[in-house]
């Protein structure tokens, strides 16, 4: 699992993808959540402005990722 630190409360999940580096623009983000291809703490995730805080887990294409 691959660690992601933030210095906010909180980060959106497009927001996140273009962070980690795995989208290049937030479109990108928007139509990979919308088809469902994001997983937030194990459930299917499709809404772009779902806020990620401390201790959330993202799993994309089979990468998981946890929020610090």
């Amino acid at each position: 699992m691959i660690e992601i630190k933030i210095s906010t409360e909180y980060i959106k999940l497009d927001q996140f993808l273009k962070f980690a580096g795995l989208v290049k623009t937030g479109g990108e983000a928007k139509h990979l959540i919308k088809d469902g291809k994001v997983l937030v703490n194990g459930v299917v995730e499709t809404s772009r402005g779902k806020k990620l805080r401390v201790n959330d887990e993202v799993e994309f294409e089979g990468k998981k990722f946890k929020i610090v």
